[in-house]
């Protein structure tokens, strides 16, 4: 069968060949309020096209840079879909992991659309999610594996389910996925609408997702390429984590992810890194679910500068205003490699990415030109300790706990002062809040015993 490909794009001066339609909402202030939510006052080009391609077409296929906003783009539409009248799971999302899973949930909840979403994963309790399926939700996001799962216990209707949409889609076929794909797929009937999104311009729709007649929107080569400086730093020695405290050094209090390509390498310089004074946190698939969300939820709000992972963090994270990424070791494919960068030069910022190698080792096959190298400056000073600490709160939405209650709680019980006070981020059951590292020892003395709303919540450091 030959497959029939449409092109919008962008025209020179930026105009979209593709117009946006208007969104759900009734007014401009309902637009403008939602937007706002997210720090933005409008859909950038990209949005705009996918907006629209996705409610008109029936097949889509979104390429954009990692950063540039695609889960706003595909869910706004999504949004306009739904039917009120329907009380089934009417769209399914696929994503290859869970953090990315609960990005999109959490993206979802931020419009307050009113429409319930469920999330469902391996690691995460089966009774628990059969539970939240038993009244069904407008949108289902989910892994492969633990989807085709749910479908094989009958665990909601699929009838109902008119849109499907499959966020890095190539990663998750990397990642073994294609068999559940496929059955999944298979067990749709009633689709009229697939929706395939990726980072990577390079991609090739599977032969099981039965497309006859793709739209495809490429903003991928439309990104901005001065925006990212390759920089490379040559070791020495063969051990590069004495290069890598250097660099780190230099680097000093601007968050960085330093990229590894195993566990046991990102359990090995995480470690060797705080030996040498260095305060860092891992980050990999080893990890427990909530390990691994702590984590993250720290790194965002500054209580940890330095995240060495593997390529696990290399797309699908809200994790803002990062300027820096290191290959420790550098991957094998070039795609790989794409996304690790795409966690910097995001939308219109700037960032580097600085390639760390032996003095005797090749550069791989995707890098042509040679960056060039850099020269830290000698007599660096230890990156200096973060000044944020994070407290755990044991109480969430389903306590009915929100920010406005944990800042005053905080301020009028702990006596902390506006500025001592970082992100907070509330949970369903549990909540997280950035303070500053000085005021940890007086706070906590102050507040374990107070009630929060008449209740008392268990408040201890995050680990």
């Amino acid at each position: 069968m030959r497959l029939c490909v449409h092109f919008f794009t962008q025209s020179r001066k930026g105009a979209v060949i593709f117009d946006a339609l208007p969104l759900r909402m009734q007014s401009t202030e309902q637009v403008s309020k939602l937007l706002s939510e997210f720090g933005i006052t409008s859909l950038n080009k990209m949005q705009e096209s996918a907006s629209a391609a996705i409610r008109t077409k029936k097949e889509v296929l979104l390429l954009s840079p990692t950063g540039s906003g695609k889960t706003l783009a595909f869910l706004l539409p999504v949004l306009q879909m739904l039917n009120d009248a329907e009380k089934k799971v009417q769209c399914l999302i696929l994503t290859p992991s869970r953090e990315l899973a609960i990005q999109i949930e959490q993206v979802w909840k931020k419009m307050a659309t009113g429409y319930k979403v469920s999330c469902c994963y391996g690691g995460h309790d089966m009774q628990t999610e059969i539970q939240n399926l038993a009244e069904p939700p407008a949108l289902l996001i989910g892994t492969p594996g633990r989807i085709a799962d749910h479908i094989k216990r009958i665990t909601f209707a699929q009838d109902a389910v008119t849109t499907l949409i499959l966020d890095e889609f190539d990663k998750s076929l990397a990642l073994g996925f294609e068999e559940d794909m496929s059955y999944i797929i298979g067990s749709l009937k009633n689709v009229n609408k697939k929706i395939f999104v990726s980072a990577t311009a390079s991609v090739a729709i599977p032969e099981f997702a039965g497309v006859n007649d793709l739209t495809v929107l490429d903003f991928a080569a439309a990104a901005e390429t001065d925006a990212l400086t390759l920089k490379l730093v040559i070791s020495e020695e063969k051990d590069k984590i004495n290069k890598l405290v250097e660099l780190l050094s230099y680097i000093n209090s601007e968050p960085a992810i330093i990229f590894c390509n195993h566990r046991d390498a990102v359990e090995r310089t995480a470690k060797l890194l705080l030996e040498k004074g260095v305060e860092n946190a891992a980050f990999h698939g080893g990890m427990e679910q909530m390990q691994r969300e702590q984590t993250l939820i720290q790194f965002r709000n500054g209580s940890i500068r330095f995240l060495v992972a593997t390529d696990l963090a290399a797309r699908g994270l809200d994790i803002p205003e990062m300027k820096h990424v290191i290959h420790y070791h550098l991957p094998s494919t070039e795609a790989e490699f794409t996304h690790r960068n795409g966690r910097t030069a995001r939308m219109e910022a700037t960032g580097t990415a600085y390639i760390l190698i032996h003095a005797d080792e090749q550069l791989p096959y995707y890098i042509q030109q040679r960056p060039a190298e850099m020269n830290i400056p000698a007599g660096q000073k230890l990156p200096k300790p973060t000044e944020w600490v994070t407290l755990y709160i044991n109480g969430g939405k389903k306590d009915k706990l929100n920010k406005v209650d944990i800042v005053g709680f905080l301020s009028q019980k702990g006596g902390l002062q506006k500025d001592e006070l970082g992100l907070i981020i509330v949970k369903d059951h549990n909540s997280f809040v950035a303070v500053k590292k000085h005021k940890l020892k007086s706070l906590l003395p102050l507040v374990q015993q107070e009630k929060i709303k008449g209740t008392k919540y268990r408040i201890v450091v995050a680990r």
